[in-house]
């Protein structure tokens, strides 16, 4: 009763969401702040009579609003149920193993060799160098490469390409290939590539509500590129579902979008307890990373990722711990509260 194509599907494995305790969430990369209080205005008065209509498959309000936020045109923008939907649209659109393989880094969002899995694309995953930044030399001595797509700041590893270096990618990477940046943590600290799009036609942002905006439970992300690129991926969504963004997501998206303030205060908070997180840790002997993101990846000489995982689980706080060869030392911890900090520190300090 079961298709092939199932049987061999090796399925994401998302964060822990336990219900069993009340855990301090470090594991998730979710803002710890909440969204712009806009975004209760609109729950607010928010009529419910409107939730008989379909909503708009073009979500034109959200899409002006964005391409207005970045100097784009409304009809370079795309949006979808989450970045990760975006995401798997991009896949099906624009790589295919005729061309050759798709390529990203061997440590990175561990969803990218799911999609290559689910549509059938080959795929080769590029060393980092020793440091665990991102090689872009390594990533254009490839051959037969049906395109690239990597995080930037990277994940798990929290580590920034430079705007210059990531333009000098652009630049002597094939013109016919597209090259997919995915910037779900750049508002954390770092440069968006987002104006190379006029520059580029083979450049695709993708970004996501989910983290510098603290909306991760409307599932809403969107891409960033030239017309005939956000096309493709309107073709994409209407052969497999025209309303994928729910009308009262579209309005809290379009409040948030407008309080941009907001949100750069709360980030901003979040960079400074990263940067004292960082000092903190250093100080009791840990590495970490340099990382430009809302969380940190970090390990110790002589403890194992799972033990230091295991451990701060029992006593109330969840961190990731990704069991993979090569970064098996390591966690990552999404940066919180000064409370949530002071509470990690705690933990660390008498355990540790």
């Amino acid at each position: 009763m079961f298709s092939k194509r199932l049987k061999e599907l090796k399925p994401y494995i998302p964060g822990e969401q336990p219900g069993d305790a009340n855990y301090i969430k470090l594991n998730t990369n979710e803002n710890p702040f909440g969204p712009s209080p806009r975004v209760k205005d609109i729950l607010n008065t928010f009529d419910p009579e409107n939730l008989r209509l379909y909503p708009d498959p073009l979500f034109k309000n959200l899409r002006s609003k964005l391409a207005d936020k970045y100097g784009l045109l409304p009809n370079q923008v795309f949006a979808g149920n989450g970045s990760d939907e975006v995401l798997s649209f991009v896949f099906f659109a624009f790589f295919d193993t005729l061309n050759g393989n798709l390529i990203f880094p061997e440590h990175t969002y561990s969803f990218y060799p799911v999609y290559c899995d689910f549509y059938g694309i080959s795929y080769q995953k590029i060393p980092l160098k020793s440091d665990f930044s991102i090689d872009i030399n390594s990533f254009l001595k490839t051959h037969e490469i049906a395109g690239l797509i990597f995080p930037n700041p990277n994940a798990p590893t929290g580590i920034l390409m430079p705007l210059k270096e990531v333009e000098d990618l652009i630049q002597r990477f094939p013109k016919d290939r597209l090259v997919v940046i995915d910037e779900a943590y750049i508002d954390f600290g770092g440069q968006s590539a987002v104006p190379l799009i006029d520059k580029y036609n083979n450049l695709l942002v993708i970004k996501t509500f989910s983290k510098s905006m603290s909306l991760a439970g409307i599932r809403l992300g969107y891409a960033l590129g030239n017309e005939k690129l956000i096309a493709a991926l309107f073709a994409v969504k209407d052969s497999f579902n025209s309303y994928p963004i729910d009308t009262l997501t579209l309005k809290i998206a379009e409040a948030a979008v407008s309080d941009m303030g907001y949100y750069d205060k709360i980030n901003k908070k979040i960079i400074q307890n990263r940067k004292k997180l960082t000092l903190d840790l250093e100080q009791k002997g840990w590495n970490v990373l340099p990382s430009s993101a809302n969380f940190i990846f970090t390990r110790k000489e002589g403890l194992s990722g799972s033990h230091v995982y295991k451990k701060f689980k029992e006593k109330g706080i969840l961190v990731r711990h990704f069991n993979h060869d090569g970064i098996k030392d390591f966690v990552r911890i999404t940066i919180g509260t000064d409370e949530m900090m002071e509470s990690f520190m705690s933990v660390l300090k008498t355990e540790f």
